[in-house]
C-alpha cells in the first residue's frame, strides 16, 4: 500500500470503531483531545494521524493499535528484515517527536540524493545541496478564535526548499481547488485581511477553515472552488465570517 491508500484504510477503521462506539465525531476527538474537523480529515483518508494521536485514539476505542492499520503480508516481508534495519535506526523512528521526525527523513533522503547524483561518481562535479528554508507550519487548518491562526496542537516548523515571503505554511486536502491545487500540496500563507476579488485566501467560515477564491460580483461575495463540482458559498453581513489571510505560493513535492 502507498502513503495515500494507508490513510484512507486507517480513516475507514477509525470511522467504524467510532459508529461501533456511537460516538460523534466531536465527541471521539474530545475523548482524544483534537478537534471535530481532524477526526474528519481522518475518516475521510485526507491524512493520517500522528504517532501520539493514534495511540490516544486506540485507547479511546480500547483496541490495539495493531486494529487502526492495515494487516502485514508476511509474504513479502523478508526473514531477515529484523537484522537488517539497525537499533539505532529503530529507536530514532520510535522516539523522536513528529517534527523532528520529518526534519530526520527530510534530511537522510538529501544527504541520499547527494550521494546518489555527486558523492559516488569521479566524474561529476559535486553541486551543492538544495537549501531548505524554515517556516511555521500548521497540519490543519482550523481557528482558535482569537485572531491568530492556530491548530489543534502548537505550530510545527517545516523546512521546504523554496524561500516564500510568508507567514505560515498550510497542506490542502481534497480536490475543491484542482487543477491549481492538489491534495497533499503545501500553500504559503501571508496574514491579511483585506483581499480582492479573484484572490486566493484562507477563510473561516462558521468555524470551519477553507482554501477557496474571493468571488466579489453584483449577487455578492462567494468563496469559490476552482473545481466546478463544488459550489459557491455565499457570504453576507450576517455570516460568522473572517478573512485569515492570501495564498501567495503553493509547492508540490515531487
Amino acid at each position: 500500500m502507498n502513503k495515500e491508500e494507508i490513510a484512507i484504510f486507517i480513516g475507514e477503521k477509525i470511522k467504524y470503531y467510532r459508529k461501533l462506539n456511537n460516538w460523534t465525531q466531536e465527541e471521539l476527538g474530545r475523548k482524544v483531545g483534537i478537534g471535530k474537523n481532524a477526526i474528519g480529515n481522518y475518516e475521510r483518508g485526507f491524512r493520517s494521524p500522528k504517532k501520539d494521536t493514534v495511540f490516544a485514539l486506540a485507547n479511546a476505542f480500547d483496541i490495539s493499535i495493531d486494529d487502526l492499520f492495515p494487516p502485514i503480508d508476511k509474504t513479502t516481508v523478508p526473514t531477515e528484515a529484523p537484522k537488517i534495519v539497525s537499533d539505532e535506526v529503530l529507536r530514532l523512528d520510535m522516539d523522536l517527536n513528529p517534527n523532528n521526525h520529518k526534519n530526520w527523513i527530510r534530511y537522510g533522503n538529501k544527504l541520499l540524493d547527494g550521494q546518489n547524483t555527486v558523492g559516488d561518481s569521479k566524474n561529476t562535479v559535486n553541486e551543492p545541496l538544495s537549501i531548505y528554508y524554515t517556516y511555521n507550519y500548521y497540519d490543519q487548518p482550523a481557528s482558535a478564535g482569537t485572531g491568530q491562526y492556530l491548530n489543534d496542537v502548537q505550530v510545527e516548523q517545516i523546512e521546504l526548499p523554496v524561500k516564500v515571503d510568508a507567514d505560515f505554511v498550510v497542506p490542502i486536502y481534497g480536490d475543491s481547488m484542482e487543477p491549481d491545487y492538489h491534495s497533499g500540496d503545501y500553500i504559503f500563507v501571508k496574514l491579511s485581511v483585506n483581499l480582492s476579488d479573484g484572490d486566493i485566501g484562507v477563510f473561516e467560515y462558521y468555524g470551519d477553515a477553507y482554501i477557496k477564491q474571493l468571488h466579489i460580483n453584483q449577487d455578492g461575495a462567494f468563496l469559490h472552488s476552482l473545481n466546478p463540482e463544488y459550489k459557491d458559498i455565499k457570504i453576507d453581513r450576517d455570516s460568522d465570517f473572517r478573512i485569515i489571510g492570501e495564498v501567495v505560493d503553493v509547492y508540490r513535492e515531487k
